[in-house]
């Protein structure tokens, strides 16, 4: 049972990276991940990290329901039953440090990546890459927003419509993590339902407060600093699963 200190730890961190996340897009999932990571076992932390973010992106994605574009969302749900579909019966599964590395690895890579070669979310094409991609990534090291933003970071749509759309795909993806490390969970690892209880509104409440962040700041600033998030924890997460290994 957790102490009371390291409880109020786990429900600030779920508050305050559902409202990063609900500003960007991306990164409070990264940042959870760490935590989780640092105190819990890979599989029940991607099982509880997956519900918590399914509860976040939920709750996004319907208070910004009206500007999901949902023709890339279809093209996105195309290419992720593929690659979970691969996986599951390759029963693929990474460690901790090598969970580690690659979510701190595909992000700077996304970042490094000339801007003439960025893919466009909006090409039917690019939309199946994104979602095998990004599945894949999700069900070996249980996040994929930065490189989610790299497919979107070429797009025309605006700031809301890409939280919104983010939001929708990424619900997927969490949802098959859950369901994939629910499956993978054995040798007397559970996650608790109190927890799950607990963690599920604290998600929501995060969430719902970075609505009026959103609405205050520019298309420019929003870009600008999500590129700065994304960069220093991606640093520090790689750094870990160096250390790790």
């Amino acid at each position: 049972m957790l102490s009371l200190p390291i409880a109020a730890g786990f429900a600030a961190a779920i508050v305050s990276t559902s409202f990063i996340s609900g500003i960007f897009g991306m990164a409070g999932g990264m940042i959870l991940m760490g935590i989780l990571l640092a105190f819990m076992p890979l599989a029940p932390a991607m099982v509880l990290h997956g519900l918590v973010q399914m509860a976040a992106n939920g709750w996004r994605a319907w208070q910004w329901r009206s500007h999901i574009d949902w023709r890339i969302v279809t093209h996105y749900v195309g290419g992720a039953v593929v690659a979970a579909a691969v996986v599951g019966a390759m029963a693929l599964a990474v460690s901790k440090a090598v969970a580690l590395i690659i979510v701190g690895v595909s992000p700077l890579l996304g970042l490094l990546l000339p801007g003439q070669l960025a893919p466009d979310i909006g090409k039917p094409s690019h939309g199946h890459a994104c979602g095998a991609l990004c599945t894949l990534l999700q069900l070996l090291a249980g996040v994929s927003g930065p490189i989610l933003d790299v497919f979107f970071v070429r797009s025309q749509l605006d700031n809301r419509q890409q939280i919104a759309t983010k939001a929708a795909v990424q619900l997927l993806g969490h949802f098959l993590k859950a369901v994939y490390f629910g499956h993978l969970l054995g040798g007397g690892e559970t996650v608790s339902l109190l927890a799950v209880l607990s963690a599920i509104p604290l998600a929501i409440a995060g969430t719902f407060l970075s609505r009026f962040v959103l609405e205050s700041i520019s298309e420019t600033q929003f870009r600008t600093w999500s590129r700065y998030v994304i960069g220093a924890v991606s640093t520090v997460y790689l750094i870990q699963g160096v250390v790790l290994l």
